[in-house]
């Protein structure tokens, strides 16, 4: 097997498809993938799939779609549905390092796993769940840390009657000490541990030893990722030595915290990245919310683009504190980025979710809704819903047509609506459009005569079918005087059934 040079900057993401790729999983994915762009590095996407009973193959997908959406492509790992890059003649993974799924990988981990208790750092227990149990509460009792005795660690022969139950590491009684990047000096005392459980049996390893064969096997540099994975480096880094592998540099993130520091809730924790996709976020507002969960540049900007974001990351600027979710933070960037965009920009953006909701839009009537409502915009995907009255009339009660502040009269709300025709009518002699100013021109004397909600409460009903939408003078001039006036006259029709 190739090995790739040890000098190479190459880093992984290995998540488990288990669940929905969350804001956690993608701030480790950016900064992996920032650290691997900056030192002309490798980023390895690589599933952790060895939990065969909640693995899902629709949350791998889930994964690489959000990846691919955020713009983190990956240079190594599974192929995207549309990737045409190819590893060592297997359609299934972009690399030469594979497979990149550790499902697949059971020989690889089987021929470790034999080395080890070849060599004499690991061995079979046979200790049932009951009598671990047992020595665990004995412990307790006395006030002792609970750790496993190492009964089988010496045994010559199977006990008889009894079967293997797992495969254990010969952990060595001393110190193990590293030094993170992000928060320095690092020591466990392994005495600590007990003898580690590394595989169930033969070809299926537990999480960290799988996680060190891979790693050595891959390559991989330099390992970034959450805090909540500290405790297992110093088993990890025993592994290594067993195993012959290079050391490998580690950063662990800090954790990410409500604004009270309280532990984050399930209710942003566990939001899907494509949850914000279809809310109507950038990838590029998203990209600059995460990096800058426990990391800011060397000024007070706060607003980045990815290409700024590769140009000024760096790992010690990590703090080693919790970093601060706020969602308040987030629409600002979002504000932000938004305004970056011109509006060929936010077409671009903004008709894959019109697509996605059913909603119809002419590119001539799209192009002309930006252009005067784009100061509205905060979220794409609510901005779609403001504006799909404009491409299909929606369905309205009749009883919305009357202004609230006056008794309902059918027969009055159909004699303004007549005169709004009639005070417009002079303007489609100018062409299908014409500026809102010169609409409120047209309705100035009618909005005197008959006071301003009793004129344009209807045409705004009678134009959007909301009771909350832009001013009717800039509907009108968006939909054109035809449009407008096939509109008031659905709205006439209905009041014959107030």
């Amino acid at each position: 097997m190739v090995t790739p040079s040890k000098k190479a900057v190459r880093v992984r993401l290995a998540p488990s498809p288990t669940g929905l790729f969350h804001v956690g999983t993608a701030r480790t994915a950016l900064f992996n993938w920032l650290f691997a762009r900056q030192n002309n590095g490798t980023f390895v996407v690589r599933i952790e799939d060895t939990d065969t009973e909640r693995s899902e193959k629709k949350f791998e997908l889930e994964i690489l779609e959000s990846l691919s959406w955020l713009g983190l492509m990956w240079d190594e790992g599974p192929a995207a549905v549309s990737d045409k890059r190819q590893g060592t003649g297997d359609k299934n993974y972009v690399g030469n390092y594979g497979p990149y799924r550790q499902s697949e990988r059971k020989d690889i981990y089987k021929k470790y796993i034999e080395r080890l208790l070849a060599d004499g750092h690991a061995y079979y227990c046979y200790c049932t769940k009951e009598e671990l149990d047992a020595e665990r509460q004995a412990m307790l009792a006395q006030g002792l840390p609970p750790k496993y005795g190492g009964h089988c660690r010496n045994l010559k022969t199977p006990p008889a009657g009894k079967k293997p139950e797992v495969i254990r590491f010969k952990t060595p009684e001393a110190a193990v000490e590293f030094k993170d990047i992000i928060r320095g000096k690092v020591t466990f005392n392994a005495a600590l541990m007990g003898d580690i459980v590394i595989a169930k049996d033969i070809s299926t390893p537990l999480f960290n030893l799988a996680n060190v064969i891979d790693d050595g096997l891959m390559g991989i540099s330099h390992v970034i990722r959450g805090e909540d994975h500290l405790s297992n480096t110093p088993k990890q880094i025993l592994f290594q030595k067993a195993l012959g592998f290079n050391e490998v540099e580690y950063a662990h993130l800090p954790l990410i915290l409500a604004p009270d520091r309280s532990k984050l809730s399930k209710r942003f924790a566990e939001t899907s990245l494509l949850e914000y996709r279809a809310k109507g976020f950038l990838p590029e507002a998203i990209i600059n919310f995460l990096a800058l969960l426990g990391w800011h540049p060397k000024d007070d900007r706060e607003v980045m683009l990815p290409e700024n974001l590769i140009a000024e990351f760096n790992l010690a600027r990590v703090q080693k504190g919790g970093a601060i979710f706020n969602q308040e933070k987030l629409d600002w960037l979002q504000g932000e980025h938004l305004k970056k965009l011109d509006d060929k920009g936010i077409m671009k953006k903004l008709k894959p979710i019109l697509v996605e909701k059913n909603i119809q839009s002419s590119d001539e009537l799209l192009e002309r809704v930006i252009e005067v409502e784009r100061a509205r915009i905060r979220n794409l995907s609510e901005f779609a819903e403001e504006i799909r009255f404009f491409f299909a009339l929606p369905e309205y009660e009749p009883k919305l047509l009357a202004w609230k502040k006056q008794p309902t009269n059918p027969t009055d709300i159909r004699r303004i609506l007549t005169l709004v025709i009639e005070a417009l009518a002079p303007l489609k002699l100018k062409g299908n459009h014409v500026g809102k100013d010169e609409i409120s021109g047209a309705l100035a004397e009618l909005v005197e005569t008959e006071g301003r909600g009793a004129v344009l409460w209807p045409l705004r009903v009678a134009l959007s079918g909301r009771e909350v939408s832009p001013d009717p003078t800039e509907i009108t001039e968006l939909l054109g005087m035809h449009e407008t006036e096939r509109r008031i006259e659905i709205a006439i029709k209905k009041t014959e059934i107030l």
